[in-house]
């Protein structure tokens, strides 16, 4: 067999190639982001109270920060919990 016809193989212990899919994005209006809109900032904040990362998310680096910043102030204020879901007794 020639050297291009032979398939390549990963040497042992190496970690397998990742798919990439589509990336992910999502369409957010100009005065969407704010600490006011509590319904749209819990999209944001997982069950256990951490603001979703950006990788997560699918939104730009300008409006991670800025939903960051809303959902920090919106916790100051009382609006959101610290620390997501409290189960109810």
């Amino acid at each position: 067999m020639s050297r291009e016809m032979k398939k390549r193989r990963a040497p042992a212990g190496a970690a397998p190639q990742l798919m990439r899919g589509r990336r992910k994005s999502i369409r957010i209006e100009d005065g969407e982001i704010n600490y006011k809109n509590l319904r749209f900032l819990q999209q944001f904040v997982t069950e256990r109270g951490k603001i979703v990362p950006r990788r997560v998310s699918g939104v730009s680096a300008h409006q991670q920060r800025e939903i960051s910043r809303a959902v920090k102030l919106a916790r100051q204020i009382a609006f959101l919990s610290y620390t997501g879901n409290q189960p109810s007794l």
